[in-house]
């Protein structure tokens, strides 16, 4: 099956949209809370006198900065990783022009 670049730029990008919006359209009621919440839940359950070892340095005012700071490091994360990536993907390919 040979298609136009073009065309299967758009069908990735398709694919990508289905696939995140596909959850929230056919999973109806559900709860999609993080693993923090539900790990926090299970030791009230276990154990209801738990006591934390730590306290947080910084608490988020709302769940909304919470979510904002973890997208916002995610990015950084993926940008950090397709830097380096397309680096030596560059070096290498300077590497062979020069042989």
């Amino acid at each position: 099956m040979n298609l136009p670049k073009e065309w299967s730029n758009w069908l990735l990008v398709v694919a990508v949209i289905t696939l995140a919006a596909g959850p929230l359209i056919f999973v109806r009621g559900a709860q999609f809370t993080g693993s923090d919440d539900q790990a926090e839940k299970a030791i009230s359950e276990v154990h209801p006198g738990y006591q934390r070892w730590f306290k947080p340095i910084f608490e988020p005012p709302s769940g909304e900065v919470e979510s904002l700071l973890f997208a916002s490091q995610a990015a950084l994360g993926a940008g950090v990783i397709g830097y380096t990536i397309g680096l030596y993907k560059g070096r290498s390919q300077q590497q062979r022009n020069k042989e």
